[in-house]
């Protein structure tokens, strides 16, 4: 069974965000470690001073046995002097999303995106953004699935943006 919460404010959780911030970064080959990665300038804007205004991260549990964390999708707005991949304006928040290996391809996914894009349009958001390489065919296509369209293709990602 699986329960979707939000993150709670304690340092357990938001590491298990930061692991699933870290697994979302597509780099087929040599990824740098967790700390070089999340550390880097272009990165770090996606998890510092988290739990500002329009911050938002969702927790996917197994509950089968002891609850354990299994997934988590999120967003956060940017604005012009601080863009993020996805960055379309600063009234829509970039997503993003990741699912512990054990778990991917059982639909876990497509539920938490489904949850959080329900969580946007309740936040009062008009549309929402997200960034994703152009080599992830897999996570394209649910994308698609989900009502999202191209909005436009940087180096080698696509932002790709869903009307709420």
């Amino acid at each position: 069974m699986l329960l979707i919460r939000n993150l709670e404010k304690n340092e357990k959780e938001f590491e298990f965000f930061k692991d699933m911030l870290y697994e979302s970064i597509f780099i087929p080959e040599n990824k740098p470690s967790k700390e070089e990665l999340l550390n880097s300038s272009n990165i770090r804007k996606y998890h510092e001073d988290w739990g500002r205004k329009g911050d938002r991260v969702l927790i996917a549990f197994n509950t089968e046995t002891q609850p354990q964390p299994v997934g988590a999708a999120w967003y956060r707005l940017f604005d012009e002097n601080n863009k993020g991949y996805g960055y379309i304006d600063c009234n829509t928040p970039e997503i993003g999303i990741a699912i512990s290996n054990e778990l991917r391809g059982m639909g876990v996914g497509t539920l938490l995106m489904r949850k959080i894009i329900q969580q946007a349009k309740n936040d009062g958001y008009n549309s929402i953004s997200l960034s994703v390489d152009l080599e992830n065919r897999n996570a394209i296509n649910i994308y698609k699935k989900l009502g999202f369209k191209d909005y436009e293709v940087v180096g080698t990602s696509k932002t790709m943006i869903k009307q709420l």
